[in-house]
This record gives structure tokens, C-alpha cells and sequence, in this order.
């Protein structure tokens, strides 16, 4: 690996997130809030460590960036960000420590949501916006951020993109890497806009419109209420988020589909028909379950509240509209298979995605057809094509790595004596990116009680959860560094 071209690469990336700093510094700046100096000094510090590094490395080329290089620049590029992006958090007071400082910052870039802050309204608007805007940048991704303002990235820049990208394959929309990033965040930058144009109708403020679209289009679930979506009691709000919610569970790589009139290939697409499917099994269940309990009141508002619960978990946002830990026991079942399985590839949202379980459940359909015809040629397709053998054998090993990373993390976390619901739910939610768990990580409740330990590892988990386990698990291959 050319440690130097990795260095010059991450610089660029830390000069990006400083750069990021000065919408959050503007709104400080206006509001002559309490943050205005942690902002300075995170912009200067920043700033002046991308500096460092650009220049003592001012003599590397990009062109000679290869796989090994594309790996390492992924994977510590998050880490980077994390840890500059904490700063001011720490820097300002409201995280008494840069623990809580970087589980804050990594749950933001990361879209998981969880959260250490037990007054959120208690921070000033500039903190807000960050939060909100970490979202924002990570939702998308910061290499995906990194290909489109920085176009020479782009020369070797495919491993980084198929390492962040979400799902089983990550191709490119145009032919140019830098245009395919400056696309993608064009549709992101769309429906951000108009959700937002959507919620202030609804009767937000423009702040709030603007900090819950970030955390929407993200698939994160950070908001400037301590209630979350509580505190809007608006069904016009909620139906509103809900639908975008939705719509970023859907592979972006569809949404370029429609200039071209390609409703038909949209609307064919499998994994799209399972992701629709397996809500709208998940809100029939959840309905039969209130209804057996006595919980249902209406139609339409008993839709509205399962539907925004079923998407906000399913595509891994995080928002809540009440505590659905005290709905009846099937319900939290199907809220835990959910978060298992995500929303779609090339989303914004994480989870296992359901690319992967249609391609495990196509494979096991496949075998069992083996044993009862055993000289049949059998072959597994998606979408009307066939499934390459390298693409079920890395879904499998993906599931594999999956359960084995939430098996010893619960683990470790049980052995710190939390309870096993608890720590379970908590690792899934950090290794799924969806943010609220059950019992005492549950909708309502904060992470700041749990042990350092334990919030250093649920970092990890996001970290991991975020890029895929493979491009996280490469950083600890000394193969990656050596020929």
C-alpha cells in the first residue's frame, strides 16, 4: 500500500468535512451562540492538519492508486471524518468527553442515530445543524461526497465506490466516476429540497424542515426535538416524512430510470417488489397484533402509526412517533426481523438488504432443486439474469461475517452485565444503522448510561454495519499492506 497517496487522499477528505463546518459556523455566527469558538477552532484544526499532510506529500500522483489503496482510503476516510467531525461537540462542553464526542459524531456519519444526548434541545442551532448535517454527508457517502468535488479521485477511484456504495454490486451510472457522483447526489439534493418545501407547508420551521430532511434523505434519524417526531402531532407531518423515508429505501440507481420513461423496469425491478412486500407484510402483522390486543383506534391512524414505524425501521432511519417497545410482543419481533433485513442496495439505508436475502433465498431454492434433480443445470437469476456464482458466494460469507461480528459483540456487551435483550438489540441497531433498540435502548431511551467500552465498540459496529463488514475487515489484513 503507498501509505503516502492514502495520506494525501484522507487530507483532501479532512479538508472537505472542516469545509463542511461553515454552514453550522454561519448559523453560530447569527445566532452568537455558545458553539461559534468549538466551530473556529474545529475549522482551524482541521484545516490546518489537511495542510500538513498536502504538503509533505505534495510530490504523490492519484493515477498510481490501485486496490490496496482504494481499501485503505475507504475505510480510515470515515474514521477520519469521525474523528475531526467530533471536535466540536467536545471542544463546545456538550460532550463531556471525546468518547461520547466520537460515538455522537460516528452515529451521525454513519446514519445510525443513536445518540448520547439526553437534552437535545438544550443545544444550540449551529450543533443541530452538524448533527443533522453528518447525516446528511454520510448518508450519501463521504467518498461518493469526496468523487464528486474532488473530479481526480475518479482516475482510480472505482475500489473506493464499490467498498462504500451499499449492496451486492455497485455499478456506475455514466461511464465517469465524477459523473456518476455528481448525479447521485443531484437526486439527493432533490428530494431533499422538496421534503423540505413538503414540511414547511406542514408548518415547520425552516430549521427544522431543513435538519429533518437531512436526517431523512439519510435514512439517519437525528432531530432537533427531544420527542423526535412526537412532538409533531401533525398526520400531514408524518405522512410526509414516512413517504421519503420510503423513498430512500429504494436503490437510487432506479431514480435515473425516470427521465428516461423506464416506468416499466422500475416497477420490475425484484428487489424494489421485496422491499415494498416485506413492508407491507410487516404492517398486516403489526395490524393483527394491535387488533388482538385491543390497540386498534381507526384505520387511518392506526396505519399512520405502524406505517411510519414499519419504514423508519425497515430503512434503518431511527425516527419515532411514540415508544413502540410497550407494543405488544409480536410487533417488537417484526421490528427485529426488519432491522435484520434493511432496505435496498444502493439506498441510503443499511441493514443486510434485501438484494442479499433474495439472492440467499433464490441459492437455497437452488440447492434443494439439486438434490431431487442432481443432473439438472439449474440457474439462479435476478432481475433476468443469472446470479454469478462470485455474487452468492460473497452474500454468503457477508451473512456469515454478519452473525458471527453480532454474536461477539453481544457477547462482550452481556459481559459488562447487560442484560441480553438489551445487548442484543443494541449491537443489531449499531451493526444495522438504525439507531433506537429495546428495553433500556429502547425508542425513548439515550446511549450516554452505557460503559465507555461498550460505546467504543458500538462505533465500531456502525463503522463496520456502515461499509459492509469486507472494507472494514481489510484494514486488519496485514495482506492489505504488503504485496
Amino acid at each position: 500500500m503507498k501509505i503516502k497517496l492514502v495520506l494525501r487522499v484522507l487530507a483532501y477528505i479532512c479538508l472537505v468535512t472542516s469545509a463542511m463546518m461553515i454552514f453550522p459556523l454561519t448559523l453560530s455566527a447569527y445566532d452568537r451562540s455558545d458553539d461559534l469558538l468549538a466551530f473556529t477552532l474545529s475549522i482551524t484544526i482541521g484545516s490546518a492538519f489537511s495542510a500538513m499532510i498536502l504538503y509533505t506529500t505534495r510530490q504523490t500522483s492519484s493515477a498510481t492508486m490501485g486496490i490496496r489503496e482504494g481499501a485503505g482510503i475507504t475505510g480510515f476516510s470515515w474514521l477520519m471524518a469521525s474523528f475531526v467531525g467530533a471536535l466540536p461537540y467536545r471542544l463546545s462542553g456538550y460532550c463531556t468527553s471525546y468518547t461520547d464526542a466520537f460515538f455522537e459524531t460516528m452515529s451521525g456519519f454513519t446514519t445510525t442515530g443513536a445518540t448520547i444526548l439526553n437534552d437535545i434541545e438544550a443545544l444550540p442551532r449551529g450543533l443541530l445543524l452538524w448533527r443533522s448535517l453528518t447525516h446528511w454527508m454520510g448518508g450519501m457517502g463521504i467518498i461518493v461526497l469526496g468523487l464528486a468535488v474532488l473530479p481526480f479521485l475518479g482516475v482510480s477511484g472505482m475500489a473506493m465506490y464499490k467498498a462504500e456504495v451499499p449492496g451486492i454490486e455497485a455499478g456506475k451510472v455514466t461511464p465517469r466516476l465524477h459523473q456518476t457522483a455528481v448525479r447521485l447526489w443531484v437526486v439527493y439534493v432533490i428530494l431533499t429540497l422538496s421534503e423540505a418545501v413538503l414540511l414547511m407547508f406542514g408548518g415547520m420551521t425552516l430549521f427544522d424542515a431543513i435538519c429533518h430532511s437531512f436526517s431523512t434523505i439519510a435514512t439517519g434519524g437525528f432531530s432537533t426535538k427531544n420527542n423526535s417526531l412526537a412532538f409533531y402531532h401533525s398526520p400531514y407531518i408524518r405522512w410526509v416524512i414516512t413517504i421519503f423515508m420510503f423513498l430512500s429505501g429504494v436503490n437510487f440507481s432506479l431514480y435515473f430510470l425516470i427521465p428516461q420513461r423506464k416506468f416499466r423496469d422500475i416497477f420490475r425491478d425484484e428487489e424494489l417488489r421485496g422491499y415494498v412486500g416485506v413492508i407491507v407484510v410487516a404492517v398486516v402483522i403489526i395490524i393483527f397484533s394491535f387488533m388482538t390486543n385491543k390497540m386498534y383506534f381507526g384505520f387511518e391512524h392506526t396505519l399512520r402509526r405502524i406505517t411510519l414505524h414499519v419504514v423508519s425501521v425497515i430503512t434503518t432511519t431511527g425516527f419515532i412517533a411514540e415508544d413502540y417497545d410497550k407494543w405488544p410482543e409480536l410487533s417488537r419481533m417484526v421490528f427485529i426481523v426488519i432491522m435484520f433485513i434493511g432496505a435496498s442496495g444502493g439506498s441510503t439505508g443499511g441493514g443486510c438488504k434485501v438484494s442479499r436475502f433474495i439472492i440467499l433465498w433464490r441459492s437455497l431454492k437452488a440447492e434443494v432443486s439439486r438434490l431431487l434433480h442432481p443432473r439438472a443445470v439449474i440457474t439462479s437469476r435476478m432481475n433476468g439474469k443469472p446470479i454469478p456464482k462470485s455474487t452468492t458466494e460473497s452474500t454468503t460469507a457477508f451473512f456469515v461475517l454478519y452473525m458471527a461480528l453480532l454474536t461477539l459483540c453481544t457477547l462482550i456487551t452481556t459481559a459488562y452485565g447487560i442484560d441480553i435483550l438489551t445487548a442484543f438489540t443494541g449491537v443489531l441497531t449499531c451493526l444495522s444503522n438504525v439507531g433506537p433498540g429495546f428495553n433500556l435502548l429502547g425508542a425513548v431511551e439515550s446511549f450516554s448510561w452505557l460503559p465507555d467500552g461498550v460505546k467504543w465498540m458500538f462505533s465500531f459496529c456502525m463503522y463496520a454495519g456502515r461499509l459492509e463488514l469486507f472494507a472494514v475487515i481489510l484494514l486488519f489484513m496485514p495482506s492489505t499492506y504488503r504485496k
